[in-house]
């Protein structure tokens, strides 16, 4: 083809004109905005099966190009029926609120310019604004000047990152020679009532499932600091190195927030990298009211928060951020000539497992610029003051709260003569009411409650309550 030909024009359904991109923009948003509304009206659980799910997408074969406009409209119908609707206001699960809006539009906006965030030399804003957001949190939560971090997945990427750290950090020869450079079994503890990402985590980081300590509770679902010191002392006099030690700012199960200061003073004491898991938890810091609950997290080395639970931006989100930047580069530096780089300290791709990346953080950007810390003080406060609605509704009717968390995490008992208690969680997800979970908490099975909407009102706790009390038996 010789230079003066003229070229094809672009795919036109790939890349639309303005005007076709306006139009379909604004009909999406009112799409959205009206599924929304219905959404809040129905069932909370999906309403579709796997196999009526399969028959309507047997069609897309790929083969004949269809409407964008009628793709769009076919996948928010279908996702009205095909999802648990963690956006409902009678979702009481899991640590996945619905996305706030700014965190929406950082969605949009991050899509439309599409940088790599690999790069400082690329993207110099971008890695700025995440280091900027980064900066904030570790001054909120007490850490000293100088400490750094990056945006994750989610907490189980930054949790790897931490034991990362903590494996380089404990022997440097570790980054050539892996566990080998140890000479002797590896280990890192946690509470029994962790994230199971662990699990996966040590089998990913070279130590092996068989290196996870998991450490007693006190009896109410907090480590127990006794049983960790004696857990290291009877390691350490078979051989093993310990080299991390992480609590949890928020269990998964009941929302329990272990000693943070106790933990650290053991693990400075043994020369112990001292990460926090405080994936849910470590939102309390944007409440004055809220943030001494976290207390010692100041001591950590390092923290992991997901900027996609109680933060409530998109999924997925997370956070690692640390007091030894210099750490990052250690575990995760490599040399690359062919990448754009202008402030190494800074690059994502030199300091994190990533490369390519999407811009993460410009979801927490946007809130908290739009929210503040105080707006988000409300936000956190006020799921606080539902579960506590929730958990007064109930002990009226006989139930019984038998974790003390102040996140927002509610584990109750039936009353006595109740059906068992997945019996009255399976009753109760299959009314399409309100969705709740079963937690294993201290060795007894409970109903599981957690305030995720920011826009649960009064009537929801009431439907709540109801559909509990209508599940009992």
């Amino acid at each position: 083809m010789s230079a003066r030909a003229e070229l094809p024009p672009p795919a036109a359904a790939l890349f639309p004109d303005a005007p076709t991109r306006l139009r379909i923009e604004d009909a999406l948003t009112r799409a959205l905005l009206a599924a929304t509304r219905r959404v809040e009206q129905g069932s909370v659980l999906p309403t579709l099966s796997r196999e009526q799910l399969r028959a309507e997408l047997a069609p897309f074969d790929f083969d004949t190009p269809r409407a964008l406009e009628s793709l769009l409209e076919w996948v928010v119908a279908r996702l009205e029926h095909g999802v648990v609707h963690m956006n409902h206001p009678r979702y009481f699960g899991l640590f996945n609120p619905p996305a706030n809006f700014p965190a929406q539009c950082a969605d949009r906006i991050a899509g439309a310019f599409n940088p790599q965030l690999a790069s400082s030399g690329s993207s110099p804003l971008p890695v700025e604004m995440e280091a900027h957001v980064i900066r904030a949190l570790a001054q909120r939560a007490g850490l000293p000047p100088g400490s750094g971090g990056h945006f994750t997945t989610a907490g189980s990427e930054a949790n790897y990152t931490a034991l990362v750290c903590a494996l380089t950090h404990a022997e440097p020869r570790f980054a050539r020679e892996g566990v080998r450079a140890f000479g002797a079994p590896v280990a890192m503890y946690t509470s029994r009532e962790c994230q199971p990402a662990w699990f996966k985590i040590v089998h990913q980081a070279g130590i092996g499932r068989d290196g996870l300590r998991l450490i007693a509770t006190d009896g109410r679902g907090r480590l127990d600091p006794v049983a960790l010191a004696q857990a290291l002392a009877a390691d350490r006099a078979r051989g093993v190195v310990p080299v991390l030690i992480a609590p949890t700012a928020g269990t998964t199960g009941a929302g329990m927030i272990d000693p943070l200061a106790e933990c650290a003073h053991i693990a400075r004491a043994g020369r112990i990298w001292l990460h926090v898991d405080a994936a849910w938890g470590g939102a309390a810091l944007a409440s004055a009211r809220l943030r001494p609950l976290l207390a010692g997290l100041e001591l950590a080395d390092s923290v992991t928060i997901d900027a996609h639970k109680w933060f409530a931006t998109t999924m997925g989100c997370g956070m690692f951020i640390t007091r030894e930047p210099q750490a990052l580069q250690a575990a995760f530096g490599v040399s690359a000539e062919f990448m754009p780089s202008s402030v190494s300290q800074l690059d994502p791709y030199l300091t994190s497992v990533q490369w390519s990346r999407r811009f993460l953080g410009l979801r927490l950007f946007l809130a908290l610029g739009a929210a503040g810390w105080s707006g988000y003080a409300r936000h956190l406060e006020r799921a606080v003051a539902v579960a506590e609605q929730i958990g007064a509704a109930l002990s009226e009717r006989g139930w019984a709260v038998v974790n003390d968390s102040p996140l927002a995490v509610l584990c109750l008992r039936p009353p006595r003569g109740a059906a068992p208690v997945r019996e009255i969680v399976q009753r109760t997800l299959a009314s399409g009411r309100a969705w709740v979970a079963v937690a294993r908490y201290e060795g007894e099975d409970l109903v599981r409650v957690c305030v995720t909407h920011g826009e649960s009102s009064r009537a929801d706790v009431e439907e709540l309550v109801a559909a509990l009390e209508a599940s009992r038996g």
